[in-house]
């Protein structure tokens, strides 16, 4: 099988899912997708399957352009992880988080507006004690804690001074550590802890370490139904636990990578992704 891996380079993840496919007998071949150039038949006709690794930055009619090829390759009746519908839900904070309270599932309490007064009254009712987060955005780049009303202030107003969108949400007191789920095809396949040390973010990304963890039945049950919720079949959950020991879904990420995760747990994350996208199964 003839795959594409859809990416802004050769990065890591990509070559690590191109040596993948090559030990599982497949071809992949890196394709930049700020390259990418179609018309109005079947776009990259040589491939016979896409995996969707990240989406690089760039303008709003890039981005739609982009997962408008993607929308056209599967239309073409070629399998494409994660479907085009699922990355754009994940990619927007907003949305997964309505899909995942629309599911019944834990979030901690959310706001989003556009205004710094706006912003201001939610502040306030959210307790005074917030994460502002990008709506676009992972690996906890550009986030902020804000728990006095002077920084809030500042922070809220350079955010509509750019017209972005202001997300705020109830910062959840946890014991300084989260849980990365990593599922694929409706099974948890590694879990692991990550601790921050002396920062409240506890992405390995920011310094975090990461060690495995074994999922209690509540937490695989809400990382499934979190997954389950945004449509991604491959999908990095953050679960995150209060100071009065309950559960909540933080984010659910549908190009998650692995670069902790598969040492950290013993696992061929890439082997797995590739022998799912080309023969519908994990390998394990």
């Amino acid at each position: 099988m003839q795959l594409a891996i859809l990416s802004r380079g050769d990065g890591w993840h990509v070559q690590d899912l191109i040596r993948a496919a090559r030990e599982l007998g497949h071809a992949a071949k890196a394709v930049d997708f700020r390259r990418l150039v179609a018309t109005n038949a079947p776009p990259l006709p040589e491939f016979d399957a896409a995996i969707i690794r990240t989406m690089p930055a760039g303008s709003l009619e890039q981005v739609v352009f982009r997962m408008d090829v993607m929308h056209a390759f599967a239309a073409s009746g070629r399998p494409v992880w994660n479907v085009p519908r699922a990355i754009e839900t994940c990619v927007d904070k907003y949305l997964t988080n309505v899909r995942l309270a629309n599911a019944g599932l834990p979030v901690p309490p959310t706001v989003v507006c556009q205004t710094a007064d706006d912003a201001i009254a939610a502040y306030d009712a959210l307790g005074g004690d917030v994460v502002v987060k990008p709506l676009f955005g992972a690996e906890g780049r550009g986030m902020v804690r804000a728990t006095d009303p002077e920084l809030a202030w500042r922070t809220f107003h350079a955010i509509e001074q750019t017209k972005g969108a202001i997300y705020l949400q109830r910062f959840v007191k946890h014991p300084g550590w989260d849980v990365r789920a990593f599922v694929l095809n409706g099974e948890v396949i590694a879990a692991m802890k990550r601790t921050g040390h002396g920062d409240w973010r506890t992405n390995v990304a920011r310094g975090g370490t990461a060690e495995r963890h074994e999922l209690s039945r509540e937490e695989a049950e809400l990382a499934l139904k979190a997954a389950a919720a945004t449509g991604a079949a491959i999908a990095g959950v953050d679960l995150i636990r209060n100071e009065r020991r309950e559960w909540f879904v933080i984010e659910v990420n549908a190009v998650p990578g692995w670069k902790a995760l598969a040492p950290t747990c013993g696992l061929d994350v890439a082997r797995e992704i590739v022998r799912f996208v080309a023969e519908g199964t994990p390998c394990r």
